[in-house]
């Protein structure tokens, strides 16, 4: 008879140990950032968007980068953009920077439950947002407002949404940033994070088969690339080869979770592409030069039936997750300060002025008529009702746009509440 050592005494082996991954700063420490080896500006090879994958895959661990420490434009993937453009760009992450501010304050001061700002990582939605057709269905993650600002949607309507009040076109059934618009193909946020993946790839798939010309996007944060979403998305997007972007905006902090728990110990975000044997791009995320001409690289290479790409923007996240959480308690106050990728915005402007294009005070104008903007759309958008003021959707639309005929039981509960609704406050509004 064998007998069977128990596990704590295999001969001289060592015991095991688990690792727990640990961010290297927290609050109080000094932070370095040698360590992340930013590589120079202009120094990653662009290949033929109709390349094989496996092209690709040295980039994955590089980062692929435009705007030098000069702030001009250097190496093959510069875009060159005309001045006209790169002005537009820039009005679209400021203008969303101004809207983010705006919206901050009102859930300060009661007007909404909730926010999210973007603060640091405009240049991964507007750049793209540039680079795609118009008609490319998106499928945002929660910080991909300057999306729908680069779009065009009214500032108002997405106020309104953000106040859940009587004008909200998604009648209060949303949480607060959680935007959809059919006519910009903006599709509505989720909550529930890494399932806009999955349903890009089926888009996209569709898109395909109907011998469309569209394609598909999609974002993400790092810490939600570790959702079975994530890796089901990519499964069905390399068999199929769906005309699909895959964007992880890599931010380095999920909520009060650093990267490092979904996996960026190990190796990039942008390295997953290689398991799956598809095109991957390592981005510098604050360089919205980098991120314009990724973006259209991977849109090209989709339209030529080349199949999917998986983008890692670097990038940082400068404020809180959201209006409830508090950074200082969980990291450095340094790393905003230090992070090495600087700003969107400053870097963009600095390139504008370094061409002759730009100058400092016509930017310093430029975010006082976005500030005003942004308050003229929000003051209308009060008049509608804010939090808490009663100016909300009549009563009764909670029971609609489920059913196509309401059946008889939900008409018999529908009557009843309205009803006592009625007895309870009359002074509400239907």
């Amino acid at each position: 008879m064998t007998d069977i050592a128990p596990a704590h005494g295999r001969g001289n082996l060592p015991p095991l140990s688990l690792h727990v991954p640990e961010p290297k700063y927290r609050p109080g420490d000094k932070v370095d950032y040698t360590d992340l080896g930013i590589p120079p500006a202009g120094a990653q090879p662009r290949p033929d968007e109709q390349c094989a994958a496996a092209e690709t895959h040295p980039l994955c661990l590089d980062m692929v980068r435009v705007l030098g420490e000069d702030h001009r434009a250097v190496g093959p993937w510069d875009p060159r953009l005309d001045p006209e453009t790169l002005r537009r760009m820039l009005r679209t992450m400021a203008l969303t920077r101004a809207f983010d501010d705006r919206m901050f304050r009102g859930q300060r001061q009661g007007k909404t439950s909730f926010y999210m700002k973007c603060t640091g990582e405009e240049a991964t939605s507007v750049a793209p947002a540039f680079a795609l057709a118009d008609d490319d269905m998106v499928f945002p993650s929660y910080r991909q407002q300057g999306i729908l600002i680069a779009r065009g949607y009214p500032l108002t309507e997405m106020i309104n949404q953000i106040y859940s009040n009587r004008a909200d076109k998604l009648k209060g059934r949303q949480l607060p940033i959680m935007y959809s618009s059919r006519a910009h193909h903006f599709f509505t946020i989720s909550g529930n994070l890494a399932t806009q993946y999955p349903q890009a790839v089926g888009w996209a798939m569709a898109s395909a088969i109907k011998g469309d010309t569209r394609i598909a996007a999609s974002w993400i944060g790092e810490g939600s690339s570790a959702e079975g979403d994530f890796h089901a998305a990519l499964t069905f997007a390399a068999v199929f080869n769906a005309p699909v972007v895959f964007n992880v905006v890599n931010n380095q902090w999920a909520i009060s979770s650093f990267s490092g728990f979904a996996g960026a110990e190990r190796t990039t975000f942008a390295a997953r592409a290689i398991g799956y044997g598809i095109a991957g791009l390592r981005v510098d995320g604050n360089d919205a030069l980098a991120v314009y001409a990724a973006t259209q690289w991977a849109a090209n290479r989709a339209r030529a039936n080349m199949g999917p790409t998986l983008i890692e923007h670097f990038t940082y996240r400068a404020e809180g997750h959201s209006t409830s959480d508090d950074p200082a308690g969980y990291r450095s106050a340094q790393e905003r300060e230090e992070w090495p990728l600087g700003d969107p915005i400053m870097r963009l402007k600095r390139h504008l002025v370094a061409l002759g294009e730009w100058t400092d005070e016509a930017h310093a104008e430029m975010d006082r008529e976005l500030a005003e903007m942004v308050k003229a759309a929000t003051k209308e958008a009060e008049k509608n009702g804010v939090l808490g003021h009663g100016l909300h959707h009549p009563f009764h639309t909670m029971f609609e746009d489920v059913f196509e005929e309401l059946p008889a039981h939900l008409e018999e509960q529908a009557e009843q509440a309205i009803r006592e609704r009625r007895i309870k406050w009359p002074e509400w509004e239907e």
